[in-house]
């Protein structure tokens, strides 16, 4: 990713007072430089071997926890390991933790933080798109519990994120159109106008660096608003679950076959699909974001999602309401997002299969 520039940094107020996105291109490399005595590091083990050379002080560094960044690595049973790990390393409440790698690195440290020696300091390397443009605020931290997706969490927001754009040379392609997905949903909040600006370059945001840190860092601006009013969760941020209901099923039905952010853009379609079939919505709506959002998922698009294990994942989402329904995340004829619950039932059942083995392979 070439020509991305440094800019200005974003403050986010939390509970536990400001912080600061810090957009850095040599934030690496300056870790490097100075590395804390009295930090303890979490790093992406993909990610330590990609950049072992820059990294050469940081791995050094007398504590460090290499973890591969798969989803069963965030699960709780995991957990008793990456403790002992720090207790061998004599962890102190005034140490910090330093998070270098992508969503699941940041849910792993952000619940240790919260829950270590109750509670230890944090900073924050996302190098993942989906980690820069979304993830990396919100102070959220969500893990895995048995067979019950981030169904454990906190909300523990980090000391500082430093952002740098060169840790997106080395994406594959399906990480970054996962980055992407979370920034279209963003913008499909923010309203039908954003949304439409967004998707009118989405091209040049794969082409262009400068393309691509104007819309990460637009993209934070715009949870900014929402999570400085609404920090727990509680209220207007829920929106932010829009294509989450439907994503984290079908994550769950391919056993994380379709990547997150990807997972995400078909849970956004098929939301809009859902009402228009609803009567929610109007079709003119389903229509102007299907495209760029198809074009966002286009190469998982075939990926088969068993109906009954989808099915069953979405009846288990921690949102729903009561036994016999489902808490929905959709847009209105206004193309304003929204919550509410309906009924699990088989209306919902033939509009979810219709679109699973029909719309979306279309």
């Amino acid at each position: 990713m070439e020509d991305l520039r440094v800019s200005n940094e974003i403050v986010i107020q939390s509970h536990k007072g400001p912080y600061n996105v810090y957009f850095e291109e040599n934030a690496l490399a300056n870790l490097n430089e100075n590395v804390p005595e009295y930090a303890h590091f979490i790093i992406d083990k993909k990610v330590a071997e990609l950049y072992k050379d820059e990294m050469k002080n940081i791995l050094a560094h007398r504590s460090v926890l290499l973890i591969e960044a798969k989803e069963t690595n965030k699960s709780l049973d995991k957990f008793p390991d990456y403790v002992q790990h720090f207790v061998n390393n004599s962890l102190r409440r005034d140490n910090i933790f330093i998070a270098i790698g992508g969503g699941i690195i940041q849910d792993i440290t952000c619940f240790l933080a919260a829950t270590m020696l109750r509670g230890v300091d944090w900073r924050f390397y996302p190098t993942t798109l989906l980690a820069q443009s979304d993830s990396c605020i919100g102070s959220k931290s969500s893990i895995n519990a048995g067979n019950t997706k981030n169904i454990l969490g906190t909300f523990t927001p980090p000391k500082a994120v430093y952002i740098s754009g060169k840790f997106l040379d080395t994406l594959e392609e399906k990480e970054l159109l996962s980055g992407v997905g979370e920034m279209l949903k963003v913008h499909v909040i923010d309203g039908a106008e954003s949304y439409d600006l967004i998707a009118d370059e989405y091209d040049r945001i794969f082409k262009e660096g400068g393309v691509m840190l104007k819309y990460i860092r637009r993209s934070l601006e715009i949870k900014k608003r929402y999570i400085e009013k609404d920090e727990f969760d509680q209220n207007i941020r829920n929106i932010f679950n829009y294509g989450h209901t439907f994503g984290h099923a079908i994550e769950a039905a391919t056993n994380f076959g379709i990547p997150h952010g990807i997972a995400v853009t078909i849970g956004m379609d098929m939301a809009n699909y859902t009402a228009m079939k609803m009567g929610i919505t109007r079709e003119q709506h389903f229509q102007r974001m299907h495209a760029s959002l198809k074009k966002n998922y286009s190469s998982f698009s075939q990926y088969d999602v068993p109906l009954d294990s989808f099915l069953s994942a979405i009846s288990k989402d921690k949102k729903n309401v009561g036994v016999s329904n489902v808490t929905l995340i959709l847009v209105d004829e206004g193309a304003k997002v929204f919550k509410n619950n309906y009924p699990n039932d088989e209306t919902f059942k033939t509009i979810c299969n219709n679109y699973l083995t029909e719309i979306r392979q279309q």
